[in-house]
């Protein structure tokens, strides 16, 4: 404690400048500039007066001085006092608060200098006009609380000294959200709303108008980077961008670094349309116009009223402000106190010594600077309400609001304490100019009252409820002067949805838009695109590109595109859905009509073969070639042929089954045919002598036997295939576009490939046995042939698997049966081609020789066959 007192003494004792600097002017000898006697008094430090330099311009709106240097006065600030005065009125005027006691004031004017801000808090505990720690003037000290701001830092400086007597401090300065965490402050108290809403509603506000591509301007202190931080966090959930962020050092209302030109380059040159200020926005705005002359920028301002100035020093910064929207806390008027200021005059208030000085700057009064007072020559029935509305505004400011509430949270503050004394002692012992001020903190802590106006005033932040905001729009109009119009609200506790509300139609957006501007990196994705982010750009810096195939985007702005139904397709544009046509192989498609002629002139063929054979049934050719096999595999390639008849048409479960089980059963017969004739050929011709049993074997037919043999196991082949898994309807809904193709689904591709697999070993055996007797001597024997038709037969089915799996819908199905037509066609042209030609156009070689016993016994022997 004692080091704090030596460096506050050494701190007060350096040497500075006054900011009293015109000494003719009377406030230089006044202790405090107003004061009003009550049984307990409220101090209160206000920023009102102010030293500033005369320029080679100066606003008008001061008064100007005979010497270099002159007083300002903040009209905004002034409106503090007149909060504070009518607040008292209203609890001294009611008996529910403070009965038998009366609430004074103390007002005193802050200096801009923290010296100076020591002095006078110094000056105000202990009544000394110079510093001597632990020694006061004052007899007896009534003082309950005292009002600071407007600024944190001010407040901060204050409480130094304050806390080390515990004293209640109440700052209506903007809540800080920094501070509420610190356990320092223990007899400092916000009385603003807390905020921690603001940045949900900003981000609300950028997502109604579509706006992901914003600027920033923060304070280079710990409360810029704070809200940065917040700030992305917010952003981040609904995926807005910060385009950039320019810091500005500042201390208090004063900046330290003016914005450089490279500030200003970036600014303006920006894509981004919306800027956020966190910070002096007033004196950042006027320094952008004073230092680079700059009235337009073409930016939409995003600000909150805790940083904003109504009162506009400089009327040609409305260039520069027109068109930006505020965040205000809402709070309802407060009744009576427009009709107060009104009637606030000199004349009414004579201690005020502010009012006197507005009367002699703005009215042309006559001035009495020993009094400091005005006594002649003034304009008649002059008010605040005729000062312009950069000077003074006759609307409830948010700081004027805070000290409004501060002064009733110190009000029942001390009338809770009251009650409390009262229930240890009688009324009438109560003394209430003893009053230990650090008392009154258990009860300014819980306090939770309404004021006039039904709004809650509590003290303790973690019991504060987040506010309803105001969202006003800055109108030029008439150019010079600002009017600000509230345009929308954003309720945090509404529904999600329903908490911001605009009116755009109200909006008077800056010159140079004509329309809702587009605060944006990149423009949306138009329909049937989707966005594309790019490697180390933010998110909101894409791309965009055609959605895929069978994917549509109906809305600007999408992330992804959306897959049409599986009974829908994509339109050119990849903007709608269309319903895809059912379609199958129909008879009168071109497809449809080549297999189905194909199909046909194969089944016309072979049946002319056919008559053929029966025509010439006598001639050696026909009969060496063991005809009633031949007739079989005949009549079984004409069904064949007419089997790919099934895959053409609407599909339903009764030729999807017969698709397939007729096709591995005619094969089978087909095969078992060829295998059966094979197995004839090689017997025949191996046997060079003959015995009974041998010869019996082939004159029975015993190789026929493997044509029933053969079909039996196809047949329980399918039997199990279509007891387990047999073919159903099926629809494809890829293979074509736009199209739904019906077709048949094998049900198992295990047992079809099974099928062919059957197939394939039969077609191989009957192939390998041919191969071997192909050079057995005799002029019809048909090894040669045998040998080569089964060779293209596996030959096809084994090309057919992998273009059968590269390929789907009607072409899959077409494949199928040209394979089909085409292992027939081998084995009828391969087989019985080169006999029809013997038969028809070489007779001379349809005859049977006798050059040798041998070879005779043999051709007997399998004609008998």
């Amino acid at each position: 404690m004692l080091l704090s007192w030596l460096l506050i003494v050494w701190f007060l004792q350096m040497p500075t400048f006054t900011w009293i600097i015109a000494t003719h002017i009377c406030p230089t000898d006044t202790k405090y500039l107003i004061h009003s006697d009550g049984t307990v008094v409220i101090g209160a430090f206000f920023p009102i007066l102010h030293n500033s330099l005369v320029r080679t311009t100066t606003d008008w709106k001061y008064f100007p001085m005979d010497s270099d240097n002159y007083f300002g006065m903040s009209g905004q600030n002034y409106q503090l006092v007149l909060a504070m005065l009518f607040a008292i009125n209203e609890i001294n005027l009611n008996s529910h608060i403070l009965p038998n006691t009366s609430l004074g004031l103390e007002i005193y004017n802050l200096p801009a200098i923290g010296r100076n801000i020591f002095r006078t808090v110094f000056s105000w505990l202990t009544g000394l006009s110079s510093v001597i720690p632990n020694y006061t003037c004052r007899k007896e000290s009534n003082s309950a609380a005292t009002l600071t701001g407007v600024s944190w830092k001010t407040s901060e400086t204050i409480w130094t000294i304050l806390d080390l007597y515990k004293f209640p401090q109440l700052t209506f300065g903007p809540f800080d959200p920094v501070q509420i965490d610190r356990n320092q402050f223990q007899s400092l108290y916000q009385v603003a709303p807390k905020d921690t809403a603001l940045l949900s509603g900003i981000a609300s506000l950028m997502l109604h108008f579509s706006w992901n591509w914003v600027g920033l301007l923060i304070p280079d202190d710990h409360r810029g980077a704070q809200f940065l931080s917040d700030f992305r966090k917010e952003l981040d959930k609904t995926k807005i961008c910060i385009a950039f962020v320019q810091t500005v050092l500042y201390l208090g209302e004063t900046l330290l670094r003016l914005i450089s030109q490279d500030h200003i380059h970036i600014i303006e040159s920006s894509t981004a349309d919306v800027i956020v200020i966190y910070g002096p926005t007033s004196i950042l705005l006027t320094l952008i116009e004073n230092t680079y002359r700059t009235y337009n920028m073409k930016k939409i301002w995003v600000m909150s009223t805790k940083w904003f100035c109504p009162n506009l020093e400089l009327y040609n910064m409305l260039e520069l402000s027109h068109g930006a929207l505020i965040f205000s806390p809402h709070y309802e008027e407060i009744v009576g106190f427009k009709k107060f200021m009104q009637e606030a005059t000199p004349i009414k208030y004579p201690e005020d010594i502010f009012l006197h000085l507005l009367w002699y700057w703005h009215f042309k009064c006559s001035f009495l600077h020993s009094e400091c007072k005005i006594f002649e020559n003034c304009l008649q029935n002059a008010s605040l309400e005729l000062l312009p509305g950069n000077i003074f505004t006759m609307t409830m400011t948010e700081e004027s609001y805070n000290v409004y509430n501060a002064v009733y949270a110190v009000a029942h503050s001390l009338h809770e304490e009251t009650l409390s004394q009262i229930q240890f002692q009688p009324q009438a012992n109560i003394d209430r100019t003893l009053l230990f001020p650090w008392q009154l903190h258990p009860f300014l802590k819980k306090i939770q009252v309404k004021n006039s106006v039904g709004d809650y005033v509590v003290l303790d932040w973690k019991r504060k409820a987040d506010p309803e905001y105001d969202i006003t729009n800055i109108w030029n109009f008439p150019t010079g002067l600002s009017l600000l119009v509230k345009v929308g609200t954003f309720v945090p506790s509404a529904p999600k949805g329903e908490q911001l509300s605009m009116s755009e139609y109200m909006i008077s957006w800056p010159i140079g838009f004509t329309e809702i501007p587009h605060s944006v990196c990149t423009e949306s994705c138009n329909p049937g695109f989707r966005k594309v982010v790019l490697e180390s750009k933010p998110t909101c810096c894409f791309d965009c590109t055609p959605c895929p195939d069978n994917e549509i985007s109906n809305e600007t702005g999408l992330d992804h595109c959306v897959h049409c139904p599986e009974t829908h397709y994509a339109n050119a544009e990849k903007r709608h859905c269309l319903k895809k046509r059912v379609t199958f192989l129909y008879y009168n498609d071109p497809l449809g009509k080549g297999i189905i002629l194909l199909s046909i002139g194969f089944s016309t063929f072979t049946a002319l073969v056919i008559w053929v054979f029966v025509d010439h049934r006598g001639t050696p050719i026909i009969k060496a070639n063991n005809r009633s096999l031949s007739y079989i595999l005949l009549i079984t390639l004409i069904l064949c042929f007419l089997c790919p008849l099934l895959f053409i048409g609407l599909p339903n479960t009764t030729t999807c089954i017969m698709q397939q089980y007729m096709f591995g059963l005619l094969f089978t017969v087909a095969l078992s045919t060829v295998l059966a004739k094979t197995i004839t050929v090689v017997m025949a011709f191996k046997i060079t002598a003959p015995g009974r049993k041998i010869r019996w074997l082939l004159t029975s037919q015993v190789p026929k036997f493997a044509i029933p043999v053969c079909i039996l196991i196809q047949v329980l082949l399918s039997g199990i295939w279509l007891g387990t898994s047999p073919p159903f309807i099926d629809k494809d809904y890829h293979s074509e576009h736009g199209h739904i193709i019906i077709l048949c689904n094998k049900g198992s591709y295990i047992y079809f490939y099974c099928t062919l697999a059957y197939l394939g070993v039969m077609a191989f055996g009957s192939y390998l046995l041919a191969f071997l007797s192909r050079r057995l001597p005799d002029r019809f024997n048909e090894s040669k042939s045998l040998a080569f038709s089964m060779l293209v037969f596996c030959s096809v089915w084994v090309m057919f698997l992998p273009v059968y799996h590269s390929t789907s819908g009607k072409v899959m199905v077409a494949m199928e049966m040209f394979s089909i037509l085409a292992s027939s066609a081998s084995i009828l042209i391969i087989v019985f081609a080169p006999k029809c030609y013997i038969v028809l156009f070489r007779p001379e070689l349809n005859i049977l020789t006798h050059n040798r016993d041998k070879r005779h016994h043999r051709s007997k022997i399998f004609l008998k066959t």
